[in-house]
């Protein structure tokens, strides 16, 4: 039986502001998203998706309880292959774009393969397939200033998407954006799900939720409801 391709047990992350005050960020949460599925996960300010979010990524660590990505137990990989694995098999897209301000859309989306060692010919090649696939392919020349909110964003989807990753995690990826914009941005996370990839999306907006086929909504760190968006048959 495949593996999910992220399964959360009994995760746990708390913080120590002060000697005396601590914050529980995530408590004790267990969930499981398998290959293929489109999961947005939501809550307010303060209910722990943005937490989850980080030991998604494997940007952050549990503070006890076990998250397996791909079947492997991420708090036993060294952080040198924790880095790579990040690289390969996760595409991150996240509120604020996070494109380099100097750098043309092509160059910017050339960064994880130049991280991965690619030779310049085969990354330009694919990071200019993968503009393609976000309908960009006429701006690869220009700065992030020369493109709207909505373009910037389709270019950090399309950096996502140039290490070919099994699983898009999508932090807020909507909400710097106008209504147009936003659902160019979520037709395209439709369409990557329909071509088999895992998407994650974090939000805040229930309507940008029930986009996706299932919605996980938290609250002060728990599970408080895990059910199929409105209008996916049960």
């Amino acid at each position: 039986m495949t593996p999910p391709v992220i399964d959360v047990h009994e995760v746990s992350k708390t913080y120590h502001v002060t000697d005396d005050i601590v914050v529980r960020a995530l408590d004790r949460v267990s969930l499981q998203i398998a290959r293929g599925e489109y999961v947005a996960i939501m809550g307010t300010s303060g209910s722990g998706k943005s937490t989850l979010m980080h030991i998604l990524g494997c940007l952050d660590a549990p503070t006890s309880g076990t998250y397996r990505l791909d079947g492997h137990v991420v708090q036993d990989i060294a952080e040198d292959d924790l880095a790579d694995l990040r690289n390969r098999r996760i595409g991150f897209v996240f509120q604020s774009f996070n494109l380099v301000p100097r750098t043309t859309a092509l160059a910017n989306v050339e960064l994880p393969l130049a991280y991965a060692g690619i030779s310049r010919p085969l990354r330009r090649r694919r990071a200019l397939a993968a503009l393609d696939a976000v309908g960009m392919a006429d701006r690869v020349g220009h700065l992030p200033s020369e493109l709207s909110g909505g373009q910037q964003q389709r270019v950090a989807v399309a950096r996502a998407l140039v290490t070919n990753p099994s699983l898009i995690l999508a932090d807020e990826p909507t909400g710097n954006l106008d209504s147009r914009s936003t659902d160019e941005v979520l037709a395209m996370f439709e369409r990557l799900n329909r071509e088999g990839r895992t998407v994650v999306l974090i939000t805040h907006e229930q309507d940008v939720a029930e986009r996706a086929r299932r919605v996980i909504r938290l609250g002060d760190g728990h599970v408080l409801e895990d059910r199929l968006a409105a209008g996916v048959a049960a």
